[in-house]
């Protein structure tokens, strides 16, 4: 059972047909500014990889992949959870050099999810990886790649603002670095999620930085799969939405594992069964670049510059009947 909230007097702010234009804008508009600001071309990506391949995201390792047998093949496929790891590996396939990397649409299926107004069991993003030179494995590098992303977002939403004047996306381009670590110093006794929707309230564009590694209180601020993100340089990038009235995560990024942090990861998750799998024996033996790279999820990102209060009304899945209904009552379209 999902669970939904309607912000009391919530009007979708567009009709459907203005609502499918803007849709269409935003993601015509946003890639290109994304790859101007991180020299990226695109590329085709797999809606599912071999199931041994090691190439899917495993996220927390509980979530369950959609899987099928391929007869003629004579394998098992998986539906991508997201292209994490295949990205990193089409760079060098595809003879990406230092300073340039790919995005592509990605589409995946996550049948576990828990739905509500920010959660669907599809996900849609914009995956893009590129890569970097060792010496570029620093924090600096890193806030540098954020800053780009916030500027090509804003100036998305600015194009937004002129193509539809009756809407009023903003997007601050100041953004704030903050580490997980820091966050639950400042809120003690807050979770997570309570500890960014207060941070991110007075800060509306915030990264956080580092999640995945345990913190002082023992537990760590979210799980992240130890085998693609550095969990100390890496982060969320987390914006106020004026319409739900909390922290909205944009992208989850980072600056990927050298094979001496993923075997410190691994170990540390107790993760050591994967090193016989293909790409990680791959990676522990240097056999692949040094890359960063992340996810910025579409339907988010147009659910925050068109001003919609539920991600059903930007993209196609399925729901519930309470949140059909309730939806319905409110005069809210689910695609």
């Amino acid at each position: 059972m999902s669970n939904i909230t309607i912000p009391q007097g919530y009007r979708p702010p567009l009709s459907g047909y203005e609502m499918q234009r803007a849709i269409e804008f935003i993601k015509h508009i946003f890639p290109q500014e994304l790859a101007n600001a991180l020299n990226l071309r695109r590329v085709s990506a797999p809606l599912f990889v071999d199931g041994g391949s090691g190439l899917n995201d495993n996220l927390n390792g509980v979530e369950r992949p959609v899987a099928f047998d391929i007869p003629d093949v004579g394998t098992h496929g998986q539906v991508v959870h997201s292209l994490a790891k295949w990205k990193r590996l089409a760079l060098q396939q595809y003879g990406f050099r230092t300073g340039k990397g790919l995005y592509t649409d990605m589409n995946a299926i996550r049948r576990d999810e828990v739905v509500d107004n920010l959660h669907s069991v599809y996900v849609d993003q914009w995956d893009w990886e590129k890569v970097i030179d060792p010496a570029d494995r620093n924090e600096a590098y890193l806030k540098a790649t954020v800053r780009a992303i916030v500027g090509a977002i804003a100036d998305t939403a600015d194009s937004l603002g002129v193509e539809f004047p009756r809407l009023c996306p903003r997007i601050s381009r100041d953004v704030v670095f903050v580490t997980t670590q820091e966050l639950e110093d400042a809120y003690p006794d807050l979770t997570a999620s309570e500890r960014e929707t207060a941070f991110v309230r007075e800060h509306p564009t915030t990264f956080l930085m580092q999640i995945g590694g345990k913190l002082r209180s023992g537990r760590p601020h979210d799980g992240r799969a130890p085998d693609y993100d550095d969990w100390q340089l890496n982060g969320d990038l987390l914006v106020w939405n004026d319409v739900l009235e909390r922290s909205l995560e944009l992208s989850s990024m980072g600056i990927r594992v050298s094979p001496e942090v993923l075997d410190r990861q691994l170990r540390l998750a107790g993760c050591d069964d994967r090193r016989q799998l293909p790409f990680h024996r791959m990676l522990l033996a240097g056999r692949l670049p040094q890359t960063m790279g992340g996810g910025i999820g579409q339907s988010r990102l147009c659910m925050q510059l068109i001003g919609t209060c539920h991600i059903g009304e930007v993209q196609c899945s399925l729901w519930d009947e309470r949140t059909r209904d309730a939806c319905e009552a409110a005069g809210i379209t689910l695609l």
